[in-house]
């Protein structure tokens, strides 16, 4: 353990560098890699507890820190902090429809991870802020289970942004190539949530067809389950771990999609079939 870098309990810390990028990175678990990108204020409690359940599940872990104080619990002060940070970072394109330069520094985290772990690939569940950041990795051949927590970016401050995914048209299309040879996408959202609007999925459904899979929870006013209408962490903080609860049946079903992935001796893996030899 790096004495130098901030202590994760169970966990290693590392720091990763690709080209002029650099962040820590805790490292726990065997098996095939999963990619965890921490959503606003950073890792915090509930996002390292998510990560526990997939070393239980039998996948490596890799929780990047990319703004804040890594353990620090998500409180008001820290969640204001984090946001004044990313604010000024030229690492993330809060208001463009476009790719945020982060993405490339965790698609090469992904390839590193599945060279390290092997099996059939990767998994990347991004959260809120970098909810489509794991969309986004899907570039890189060796994502094979890109999960959308509640997907932020960009801003819905208009109706086109609010039906925006958040990347470059290139990227767009080669993830949208990757689903007609198999790529599935899973997405996750409370049905009231302001923060990542319907007109959102609505977009990642009309694009990736039977390709996206999606989890909408009710959060109506007045639900059965009592869920606040401001709810908006699917995975985290909102997670009521209770069987029979919709937000433990959609951790179950990340589960379950991430193991059929991942686990499955011959996944869907979003590339084309190489041509039969003459």
């Amino acid at each position: 353990m790096n004495e130098q870098l901030p202590i994760i309990a169970g966990f290693d810390a590392t720091t990763f560098t690709h080209g002029s990028r650099s962040h820590e990175v805790f490292r726990a678990g065997s098996g095939p890699a999963v990619v965890v990108i921490h959503e606003i204020p950073d890792l915090h409690p509930g996002v390292i507890d998510f990560g526990r359940r997939l070393i239980d599940a039998g996948y490596t872990v890799y929780l990047p820190s990319l703004f804040g104080h890594p353990g620090d619990p998500a409180t008001g002060g820290a969640t204001v902090r984090s946001i004044l940070r990313v604010c000024v970072a030229r690492e993330f394109s809060l208001l463009a429809d476009r790719t945020s330069p982060v993405v490339h520094w965790l698609r090469a985290l992904a390839s590193s991870a599945h060279a390290s772990c092997g099996g059939p690939g990767v998994g990347a569940v991004g959260m809120c802020f970098t909810g489509g950041f794991a969309l986004a990795m899907a570039v890189e051949p060796a994502v094979l289970a890109p999960v959308l927590s509640q997907p932020g970016l960009p801003a819905p401050l208009t109706r086109r942004k609010r039906a925006a995914l958040g990347l470059d048209p290139g990227d767009l299309a080669r993830i949208t190539e990757r689903t007609q040879h198999g790529l599935c996408v899973l997405g996750l959202r409370f049905s009231n949530d302001k923060g990542c609007p319907a007109e959102r999925f609505e977009t990642l459904r009309r694009t990736f067809d039977d390709r996206f899979k999606s989890i909408e929870i009710d959060s109506s006013p007045g639900n059965p389950f009592g869920i606040s209408p401001k709810a908006h962490s699917v995975l985290t903080i909102e997670l009521v771990d209770e069987p029979g609860h919709p937000t433990r049946a959609a951790l179950d079903r990340v589960l379950a999609f991430l193991d059929e992935r991942l686990h499955s001796s011959s996944p869907g893996n979003g590339t084309p079939p190489a041509p039969p030899s003459l």
